[in-house]
């Protein structure tokens, strides 16, 4: 019977920040990981509900799921630093070679979708296979806008960093717990408990309240932008195995995406479920054993 102590704290030192993260299985398996990757502004919680099911079903494969820079409980970029897309693959690359892993099974939601899905079509030597939930393809812009994309993205930077001291103000305290997964909850598609399982990881106390972990600038404008192109690319470039699992109710950008980006993959199937954007959340149980048949496959 899966037992929540199953469940360990890791982090792992990289060159300059710690990346912290959540591990299960069969830690003798140092060969044969499943390595689990959040979505933007989530955390490592967000695969929780799917680890019961990798630990009765996954025996043979060691779980972990990592906290993204500036999410959860990683380390925060230095102030002279920045949440480029592509540095987000240099964080794995990073991963990669701390641990010696060779290849791996990739399990990702959304933006952990978009990083890995990069990853693996640079590095096709070390991605085994590819689940994307609610995730295909990139975020993409016109060419035309690349001009009026950078200075958005610097003006959003300049707003966000000039003045740390009010930056760091305009951080919502929370007077409770609750407070704060209810107001995740009002802003997502997530339901209490599992936006609860979120929330609990990354918050921080201050004072007389409760903070968010995650750094205020992740949610600076991206200054640039893959073209269509250029993210169509990066698909025709990954070699492995893929399969996409997705919410009846998720993204539009999925469904639109499985135009653009389907017929693109050398080797891909998709598989529909009812729920929203954090599907393997609310269908672990569904989820998790369509991971189970892809990767035993």
């Amino acid at each position: 019977m899966f037992d929540a102590n199953n469940i360990k704290e890791i982090n792992y030192p990289c060159e300059a920040m710690t990346l912290q993260g959540l591990i299960c299985g069969n830690e003798s398996k140092q060969d044969n990981i499943v390595l689990c990757l959040h979505g933007w502004l989530d955390n490592a919680a967000s695969f929780l509900p799917l680890m019961p099911y990798f630990h009765k079903d996954l025996v043979d494969k060691q779980i972990i799921a990592i906290d993204w820079p500036g999410h959860g409980n990683s380390t925060h970029r230095s102030l002279d630093a920045h949440y480029h897309f592509i540095d987000w693959v240099y964080d794995l690359v990073q991963l990669f070679e701390l641990n010696q892993w060779q290849q791996v099974d990739i399990v990702a939601h959304s933006m952990g979708g978009m990083v890995a899905s990069a990853f693996a079509a640079a590095f096709p030597e070390k991605v085994k296979s590819l689940t994307l939930i609610d995730s295909i393809g990139f975020i993409s812009a016109k060419a035309e806008q690349t001009t009026q994309q950078l200075r958005d993205g610097m003006l959003s930077r300049f707003k966000n960093s000039s003045n740390p001291a009010n930056n760091k103000k305009k951080k919502k305290l929370h007077p409770s717990l609750e407070s704060a997964i209810r107001a995740r909850v009002v802003v997502s598609d997530l339901k209490y408990q599992q936006a609860k399982l979120l929330v609990e990881r990354g918050l921080i106390k201050e004072g007389q309240g409760y903070s968010w972990r995650s750094d205020t600038r992740l949610r600076n404008t991206s200054p640039y932008r893959l073209t269509l192109k250029q993210a169509q690319q990066f698909i025709r470039d990954i070699k492995c195995p893929v399969q996409l699992i997705y919410g009846s109710d998720g993204m539009d950008m999925v469904t639109s995406g499985l135009d653009h980006f389907g017929p693109l993959f050398s080797q891909f199937s998709s598989h529909r479920l009812e729920g929203g954007h954090h599907v393997h959340m609310e269908q672990p149980a569904k989820a998790a054993e369509l991971i189970k048949y892809f990767l035993a496959e």
